[in-house]
Parts: C-alpha cells; sequence; structure tokens
C-alpha cells in the first residue's frame, strides 16, 4: 500500500465504471486499497444502463403479454384483441428502477472511501493515469474495465437505422421492423418488439441463428419464433438501407430492396471501448479485433496494468467481468496469490422467447474433443401451459454426455423457466455430475426442470 496520500496517489486506479469496475473497485477498497475510480458517464456501464437490465425490463413485459393471450384462451375475462402497453408508462418504471441502481452505487462507493472522478481517464506513463481535467493520478496497479460498444456495419445508409442502444429509446412499438443480425441480442430484441405489437423480420447473413449454440436448440427457437409470427430471412446479408427515416428500405446482396419497414435495428455484434486511452502508447497489446489482450490472471502486456470484462473480449457477461474483478483485486490485494477467473463451463442465458439456457459444450464441440464416446440425450416437448391453451411453442432439452460413465459436458435448454432453472444445473456439472447422478434424483412433478433428471 502506498503512504504520504496526497489526493492523486493511489494504490488502484480504475478505468471505467461498469460491472467490472465497479466490482475491482469495491474488492480492493475491502482489502484496504485506496482506489479511485474514474467513469464520466452513468455508473454500471453497458449491463445497468443500455444491456441487460432494461433489456431484461422489456422481456418481462414481452412475457406478461404472452402470458395475458394465453389466459384468454384460458377463460380468463380479458379485452378483445392483443394486450396493449403504455411503453412511456412502463419506461418510467423502468428507469426508476435503474436510478435506484445508480444511487445504490454512489452510496456504496462513500461508504467503501473511493473516490468516484466523473472523468475520462488516459494512460500516461508507469503507473500514471491522466485525467482530461487536467489531473494526474499515481498508481501501483491500473484496472482497464472500459467495456464496449455496439457496432454496426460500415454500408450505404446505416445511419437510417438504430444499434441496441437506441432501442431502448423508443417509446412505443414501431408497426413494422427488421432486424438485422442472428445472434442473441437480435433473437432478444427482435421477440420483445414481436410480443409488444410490432411485426418482425430478422435479416441473417448466415444459416441459422446463434451461431456458438447447439444446432438443434437453435432450431427449434428458430421454429418457436416463427410460431409467435416472426419473420426469419437466413442467408441474407444486408449491404445497404434506403428510403427515409420511418420508412427504411433494405437491401439484400442480390442487389433487391424490401418493403419499407417503420425501424431498422442492427444488432451486428459489439466492439471494444480501447480507442483514445493511450493503450497503444503503454505498449499494450490488442487482438485483431482491438480487445485488450490478457493471461490467465487478466494481466496485460504491461506490468501494473490489468483488464478485464468486454474490453478483453473473454466471454461477454456480466457476472464474468465481476468474478474476474473480484479474483483479481484477491490476488493483487489480498494475498491470495493464485486467485484467478476460471473460464470453463460458464452458464449463460440468452432471453429469447422463450429463453435459452446453456452451460458447457455443445453436441459438435463434444464429438470434435471427445469423438464417439459421446452420448446424447433429448426432451422435446409443450410445456403444461402451452399445452393446456394448445400454443405450439415447443420445449427442447438436451444433455451432451462423454465416456462410458456418461459425465455430463453439456447442458442445453430451451423452454419456459429455463433462465432460472438453469443456475443449479451449471453447479452440478461444475461438479462433475453423470447421468446416473441425475437419474438418482427425484423429479419434481409437474415440471419443466424434471425433464432434465429423467432424459
Amino acid at each position: 500500500m502506498g503512504t504520504d496520500f496526497d489526493g492523486t496517489d493511489f494504490d488502484l486506479v480504475v478505468v471505467g465504471g461498469g460491472s467490472g469496475g465497479l466490482a475491482g473497485a469495491f474488492r480492493a477498497a475491502r482489502h484496504g486499497a485506496r482506489v479511485a475510480l474514474l467513469e464520466p458517464g452513468d455508473l454500471g456501464g453497458t449491463c445497468v444502463n443500455v444491456g441487460c437490465v432494461p433489456k431484461k425490463a422489456m422481456w418481462l413485459a414481452a412475457d406478461l403479454a404472452h402470458r395475458l393471450a394465453i389466459a384468454k384462451q384460458l377463460g380468463f375475462d380479458l379485452p378483445d384483441g392483443p394486450p396493449a402497453l403504455d411503453w412511456p408508462a412502463f419506461i418510467a418504471f423502468r428507469q426508476r428502477y435503474i436510478g435506484n441502481i445508480h444511487q445504490s452505487y454512489l452510496r456504496r462507493l462513500d461508504e467503501a472511501g473511493i473516490a468516484l472522478m466523473p472523468v475520462r481517464g488516459r494512460l500516461a506513463g508507469p503507473g500514471t493515469v491522466a485525467c482530461d481535467n487536467g489531473v494526474s493520478l499515481r498508481a501501483g496497479q491500473v484496472l482497464l474495465a472500459t467495456g464496449g460498444h455496439a457496432w454496426r456495419p460500415d454500408i450505404p445508409g446505416a445511419g437510417l437505422g438504430i444499434d441496441s442502444n437506441g432501442f431502448f429509446g423508443l417509446t412505443a412499438a414501431p408497426a413494422r421492423v427488421a432486424v438485422v443480425g442472428g445472434g442473441y441480442i437480435a433473437v432478444e430484441l427482435g421477440a420483445v418488439l414481436q410480443a409488444l405489437g410490432s411485426r418482425v423480420e430478422l435479416f441473417v447473413r448466415g444459416e441459422r441463428l446463434l451461431n456458438g449454440f447447439d444446432g438443434e436448440i437453435a432450431a427449434q427457437l428458430g421454429e418457436d419464433l416463427r410460431q409467435q409470427g416472426l419473420r426469419l430471412n437466413f442467408g441474407h446479408a444486408v449491404l445497404g438501407l434506403g428510403g427515409s427515416p420511418g420508412a427504411v428500405t433494405v437491401r439484400g446482396g442480390d442487389g433487391r430492396e424490401s418493403d419499407a419497414f417503420d425501424c431498422v435495428v442492427f444488432a451486428t455484434g459489439r466492439r471494444p471501448n480501447t480507442a483514445g486511452i493511450g493503450l497503444e502508447e503503454a505498449g499494450v497489446a490488442l487482438d485483431a479485433r482491438g480487445h485488450v489482450v490478457v493471461d490467465a490472471f487478466q494481466r496485460t502486456s504491461v506490468d501494473g496494468i490489468h483488464a478485464v470484462g468486454d474490453v478483453t473480449g473473454r466471454i461477454e457477461l456480466t457476472p464474468v467481468a465481476i468474478a474476474a474483478a473480484r479474483r483479481l483485486m484477491d490476488r493483487l490485494f489480498g494475498g491470495q496469490a493464485e486467485a484467478r477467473l476460471d473460464y470453463d463451463d460458464v452458464p449463460t442465458v440468452v432471453f429469447s422467447h422463450p429463453p435459452v439456457g446453456v452451460v458447457g459444450l455443445t453436441e459438435e464441440q463434444a464429438r470434435e474433443r471427445h469423438g464417439d464416446t459421446v452420448t446424447v440425450h433429448r426432451s422435446g416437448f409443450r410445456p403444461m401451459l402451452n399445452a393446456l391453451a394448445d400454443v405450439p411453442q415447443r420445449s427442447l432439452f438436451k444433455l451432451v454426455c462423454v465416456g462410458e460413465e456418461q459425465r455430463v459436458v453439456g447442458i442445453h435448454l430451451l423452454g419456459d423457466a429455463a433462465d432460472e432453472m438453469l443456475q443449479g444445473f451449471a453447479v452440478a456439472l461444475k461438479r462433475g455430475i453423470t447421468l446416473a447422478d441425475l437419474h438418482a434424483t427425484v423429479a419434481i412433478h409437474p415440471t419443466s426442470a424434471e425433464e432434465v433428471v429423467l432424459m
């Protein structure tokens, strides 16, 4: 720890006040470190402000719309026609919730004695971070946690579309929406808009949804989305947008233009926030896509400079950034020399309708690693609520096992409540369970979760 503190001398300077930066600052302060946190924008970064938190709020609204429609089919006395959401009213609730998170962060920072500076920081020599207000900070350790940003392709007319940030600025469901992309952001936003009153088309460059996820799960999700009314256009590279605001056309690789859409949403990926913070000058190595290169202990190529979260490109999930930052601070300031995050078997959920929950290897990945020792178990079914109302949406659960003992190396859940049921099964997979362990567990009936232990 440093001595003779003069207001600019810290043990740790954190550049970025998102989930990873905040987690690192809080953990370091708990260990007794003097910490400065630099964040010019709203605390919480992408997740709290234009990511998982407001997205989950909109997902919950869409889920309620689905359930209201089913309730009417099952005999509840509800008005005719699809339920309409008062967007401005709901957004007020959503933003109040986010505002409470901001206030909680401010209170905790004050209680922890962390110096919050609403400025941008830039590496300016060994152990020095220059702030854009002219102040230079000295620190034995620097944590880069600047996150990432939504990216849109450099194509003609791209300015006629919005990205995921723009989605959270909508105050009503546009009548016709084109979503460009086939990844998790595309299916999440597309399904929300469809449920809340839009007619949605997805324009997907490849031939499937959710690259990197299990192929069968992705195919069933596509069918479920079609049943909800979404139109999926595969093999459709978007080369440009035309028309005018509010009447935007999509031009494909064949040169043809679509009918006009009220709104086009780009869900074409994210890029790291590494520009303009002095990385190149400091000698911090970057990969081909601009991510900060880190080792297993979150160390960059420069001593004393570390990075966590989306800026590193290593599993871009909020809980991953938080866990990596906490373990890093345990190592730097808590005397735990070997503390680091295990990046294997990290569970994740896509908040589509229905949600997808995944932990471990896909069937394809398992066969590449383990060959003929792989066995796969499946259960396709309609959840009880859907069956009661004769809704065609189906769930698909898969277990991927290896070896004679059938050790479970992958769990893939598509269906209602998959987001909530995955966590416990993820713990079990991490502990090395086998198919026999699942079979030895008494099922909870009637639930969807019982299918996992009955496969």
